[in-house]
């Protein structure tokens, strides 16, 4: 796609969330159903994904991990946000690679050490890009794909967040 067919794409969708707020609230689902042993199967739209236990909290390996499939949402959205944003301001980005890292202490969900915070401590993104832009239009491009990229906001700023459950 190139820069005035994704403006052409993307100028009434605007025009449309200026003129009516409310028409760009969408609500994303996802769901899963729980899998054999400690599975949990999501359905990702496009296949089927079977995430347990990662093998340093006793998995076996075979199943995806739903730490990695986080950091995996953070690459792909970032990697797509990246090439919105260049060819938002015409830049050429030929090639490149996005990779995320995460940090975590597996003590924390196998309850050794109750100091230890449950979770990912740190995260760090990294762009590896073929192009030719300057160091200053590099920095425009990283630093709108941090501010326009969903997952990395998300987890930048911390979201509402409840938990319910029914018992059938």
């Amino acid at each position: 796609m190139d820069r005035q067919s994704l403006r052409d794409r993307q100028a009434p969708l605007k025009v449309r969330y200026r003129e009516d707020p409310s028409s760009a609230l969408v609500t994303l689902k996802a769901e899963g159903t729980l899998g054999e042993g400690v599975t949990c199967k999501v359905d990702t739209g496009r296949a089927l994904a079977e995430a347990g236990l990662h093998p340093a909290s006793g998995g076996d390996g075979t199943s995806l991990c739903s730490g990695d499939m986080l950091l995996e949402a953070l690459v792909a959205c970032a990697g797509v946000t990246l090439r919105a944003v260049a060819t938002s301001l015409g830049l050429d980005v030929r090639d490149g690679t996005v990779r995320a890292e995460g940090d975590l202490d597996f003590r924390d969900t196998l309850a050794v050490d109750k100091v230890t915070p449950v979770g990912l401590t740190a995260i760090r993104l990294a762009f590896d890009l073929d192009t030719d832009a300057s160091p200053d239009e590099l920095e425009t491009l990283i630093r709108l794909t941090e501010r326009y990229c969903v997952v990395l906001q998300t987890l930048t700023t911390s979201p509402k967040l409840s938990v319910t459950s029914t018992a059938r």
